[in-house]
């Protein structure tokens, strides 16, 4: 028997989504937020005006890139000073992810970077709403059971997965992304095709998540040029319902050796998520695609969509602006030839462990190498 959890107790879809936060009771909610994209595109003060009149509202908008284990803490003793019953977390993956870790030890104080990894972790919440609000269309976190931490000094992202940190709501507004710019756009659209398609070719994979992950594929094969190159508001909508689905698809089934490598870089070099994903993603379908049984999904797939699914993913890649490797997005030779066993470490941890075929250091090594030179 496998049990399915595809979102929390509400989805709320639609340009004009935001509104439906009117409607939450609280006394006081704590917002969780980046330092400046969500201020400057008047997001912030739409939330403002929304649950001002409702009840005490405090903002805590010291999330950057790749949220580290300081900042989760640093916004931890803010949210337990403050004591909230409901927390928002709005804006891209880094600061959804970065309020469910702070929303953890706030539920549960035992728990702590020190233990989390190490104990069975609790599968509800009892202090807490939790409402998500994307504005970028890619990691899905406003959907999933899952949080990347970065631990600067060990030089590594690390998943906890719980129950207890799935937003209760997610909101999708597509009028939140119009101000997104075209290269996050980019890739954060790659980062959920990524989702997707590894997903697609995972060993847990069934049914349910198999139509959500084509109808994210097709769709986003579709999309993202527009959403890319045009910004309209019909397009940034459609890339979130993707994105959404993507997420609903991979947080039941799994990913692959994509994110293990690409968890690496981005812990070593501060690369953008989405960004090394969209990289890695086509060296990683060709090596793969030498087990028979990927081979078929992805024929199914190519079927689907009218051609030779890698291909197309390389031609959408170049489409939308995303280098074709690693080195082009700004990483030294020098550092990636110093950093190399290091990296290759961390690639074997995470994801990796459920790739469709077993790695090992051995053969992960040519990977990176080839995703870093860009040879196919």
């Amino acid at each position: 028997m496998k049990q399915l959890q595809l979102t929390g107790r509400h989805l709320l879809t639609g340009p004009g989504a935001i509104s439906g936060l009117e409607n939450l009771d609280f006394t006081r909610a704590l917002l969780v937020t980046g330092s400046k994209s969500m201020f400057r595109s008047g997001v912030i003060d739409r939330i403002r005006d929304l649950l001002s009149p409702r009840g005490l509202l405090k903002i805590y908008s010291g999330i950057g890139a790749n949220p580290t284990c300081a900042e989760v803490e640093a916004g931890l003793s803010e949210m337990r000073a403050f004591q909230p019953d409901l927390v928002i977390a709005v804006g891209g993956g880094s600061a959804i992810d970065a309020a469910k870790a702070m929303l953890l030890f706030y539920e549960y104080s035992s728990l702590n970077f020190h233990n989390v990894f190490q104990l069975p972790l609790p599968q509800t919440r009892a202090k807490t709403t939790f409402v998500a609000i994307p504005s970028t269309s890619g990691t899905a976190s406003e959907v999933t059971h899952v949080t990347v931490i970065t631990f600067p000094d060990k030089k590594q992202k690390l998943a906890i997965k719980t129950e207890a940190i799935r937003p209760d709501i997610a909101v999708l507004d597509g009028e939140i992304c119009l101000s997104l710019p075209p290269h996050i756009a980019a890739e954060t659209g790659m980062d959920a095709l990524t989702h997707a398609l590894e997903c697609y070719t995972n060993r847990s994979k069934d049914t349910f998540t198999d139509l959500l992950a084509e109808g994210a594929i097709r769709g986003i094969l579709a999309c993202l040029p527009a959403s890319v190159h045009e910004g309209t508001l019909e397009s940034r909508q459609k890339m979130h319902e993707y994105s959404c689905m993507a997420g609903m698809a991979f947080s039941n089934a799994g990913l692959g050796m994509v994110h293990g490598i690409s968890h690496a870089f981005s812990a070593f070099y501060h690369t953008a998520h989405g960004l090394a994903n969209a990289v890695i993603l086509p060296y990683v379908l060709e090596y793969n695609q030498q087990d028979g049984w990927v081979a078929a999904q992805l024929d199914k797939l190519s079927a689907l969509t009218g051609g030779d699914i890698v291909a197309q993913v390389r031609t959408l890649s170049g489409q939308v602006g995303i280098p074709s490797c690693l080195r082009d997005t700004g990483i030294p030779e020098a550092d990636f030839l110093r950093d190399e066993a290091q990296l290759i470490e961390g690639s074997m941890l995470g994801s990796t462990a459920v790739n469709p075929i077993p790695m090992t250091r051995e053969a992960i090594a040519p990977i990176i190498r080839a995703a870093y030179y860009g040879n196919a």
